[in-house]
């Protein structure tokens, strides 16, 4: 697993205060909403926030869909943005 995807998966623990979970059981692949992780459209803006406040990157409706599909889509985003 790469140190972005831990990253992201500490981030989302972090901001959504998952206490009960850890980096190891989220799955990279899985998806963030719906029956993968669970997330809602709340928590999508929480974490659109800390996106921004964290790596200066700001999303729109169709990039947030295609980006939050994973924390691997995620990872991949922020890692593309690092390398701007």
């Amino acid at each position: 697993m790469g140190s972005v995807e831990d990253e992201v998966k500490q981030l989302i623990i972090d901001v959504l205060q998952l206490e009960d979970i850890t980096p190891a059981d989220i799955d990279t692949d899985a998806p963030l909403f719906a029956d993968g992780l669970g997330l809602d459209s709340i928590d999508a803006l929480e974490l659109g926030v800390a996106l921004h406040k964290r790596y200066g990157i700001s999303l729109s409706g169709d990039a947030v869909r295609r980006h939050f599909a994973s924390v691997r889509s995620l990872a991949a985003m922020i890692a593309s943005h690092r390398t701007k």
